[in-house]
């Protein structure tokens, strides 16, 4: 295929799993400043795409809409399969 006719990929300050591990843990404490339950509020934004789940408190709202939904599920189900489904290693 010609170089010219290859389509190009451009992304934009994609966020790793670092960035959206720091926002979920921003996020959780927030929302536990605040008498919140974090895991059911953050399950509650994630089912419903509502921001009004998580607390403007120090901006937690706006910091959470940062990264996609989707992108936060992922990183969520796989944190939780290393850390409890993975057999360790010897």
């Amino acid at each position: 295929m010609d170089e010219r006719e290859r389509t190009g990929v451009f992304q934009l300050g994609q966020q790793t799993a670092r960035d959206v591990q720091d926002i979920l843990s921003y996020v959780y404490r927030k929302l536990e400043e605040r008498g919140y339950d974090p895991v059911e509020q953050i399950v509650g934004y994630l089912l419903s795409g509502d921001p009004t789940y998580i607390t403007s408190h120090g901006d937690a709202r706006k910091a959470i809409r940062q990264v996609d939904r989707l992108l936060l599920l992922e990183e969520l189900v796989r944190a939780y399969v290393e850390s409890r489904l993975r057999a360790p290693t010897s």
